[in-house]
């Protein structure tokens, strides 16, 4: 494949030096664009759009047309894997992603199938392959997975939750099911990120949306735990560079010290912790991928750029930093304000790197 000629995003990762933050957006590729818009409408509903690997790839290059971006993400949905699994994953017009089958019993954990990642999920990797090819090294590109508690919370919740009654339950009344549930989920992440990194993946993500739902003691025990797993079970070297892993567990900054013990090479931030704060809480453990607010981006370009500078004289002078949204892009953000974000950045961040 093409040498790459960008590779500050995984310098950065690894703490290495780079001459300016890399910057980077989570759901880069999405609703806020209109050739997004028109690509989807063309694939004619949004599993159709994920499982074409031509059109998969199209949407995963529009934002890098647009942005200095240092990093491309694959494009594809995490609950591709319950889908694998059997359990018929369709997205309802307003309410978000539903299952036709729901996880309650332990029965129904045993009655899942363990995804053949080789064929079931071949058009994800043929994604992959497609947009290493198309991108001719100028910039890595980023796999991912959901974790395995918050593919749980979807199997067992049918769709999106606000309480997370029915999983909740299955944690607190039957843990041995949750941890079988669990275990199968983690199994199948590792394998799943594995194949991404062998079809081209440079670094992975695990998008670990709904831990901060959880206590403490819960979030290490259904969360963390398992996530650990899988970075212990990931290919780390391919093609002759390290693959660094990437965790993001949402609203999870009071997990920080745990999170960096778990072997990934970076934490990502939502914008609830304070980033020089949790530089000082983990030292040079791992790198920080954060955290402004998406909101920000419905402010003029002068309060975008303030709170760019703002974020980067918290973190501070040195390695480490990947600058990211502390979530996903919202869908009605201007396009040029993503833009006014990441040239900030760029410019910005120079002086940290001297």
């Amino acid at each position: 494949m093409a040498e790459l000629k960008n590779d500050r995003f995984l310098r950065a990762l690894l703490r290495e030096p780079v001459d300016r933050t890399p910057v980077w957006m989570m759901r880069q590729a999405g609703r806020y664009l209109p050739e997004y818009r028109e690509t989807r409408a063309q694939a004619g509903d949004f599993m159709s759009l994920c499982k074409n690997p031509k059109l998969a790839c199209e949407v995963t290059l529009q934002p890098l047309e647009r942005y200095d971006l240092d990093a491309a993400i694959l494009f594809s949905d995490i609950l591709t894997i319950p889908d694998a699994m059997g359990l018929g994953l369709y997205f309802e017009t307003g309410e978000g992603p539903r299952f036709k089958k729901v996880v309650r019993t332990e029965e129904d954990v045993d009655a899942l199938l363990q995804p053949d990642v080789v064929n079931d999920l071949d058009y994800v990797l043929a994604a992959v392959r497609e947009i290493r090819s198309e991108l001719k090294g100028r910039v890595p590109l980023i796999g991912f997975s959901g974790s395995p508690w918050t593919l749980g919370t979807y199997m067992v919740e049918g769709g999106s939750s606000k309480d997370f009654r029915h999983i909740k339950e299955m944690m607190y009344a039957r843990p041995e099911v949750m941890h079988k549930l669990l275990g199968k989920l983690a199994d199948a992440v590792t394998l799943y990120l594995n194949e991404q990194i062998l079809a081209g993946a440079q670094a992975v993500q695990i998008f670990d949306t709904w831990g901060g739902a959880l206590s403490g003691p819960m979030y290490q025990e259904f969360s963390l735990a398992y996530m650990t797993r899988i970075v212990k079970g990931l290919i780390r070297e391919h093609d002759g560079r390290r693959i660094p892993a990437i965790l993001f567990t949402k609203n999870g900054g009071q997990w920080l010290e745990a999170m960096a013990e778990s072997g990934a090479e970076a934490l990502g931030l939502d914008w609830t912790t304070e980033i020089g704060d949790a530089r000082r809480r983990v030292g040079d453990r791992v790198a920080l991928q954060g955290n402004m607010d998406p909101s920000v981006l419905y402010a003029p370009a002068e309060r975008i750029r303030a709170e760019v500078a703002r974020i980067l004289e918290s973190f501070g002078t040195g390695n480490g930093h990947v600058f990211n949204l502390g979530h996903g892009i919202h869908q009605f953000v201007d396009p040029s304000a993503a833009g006014v974000f990441v040239d900030a950045v760029h410019e910005l961040s120079a002086e940290y790197h001297r």
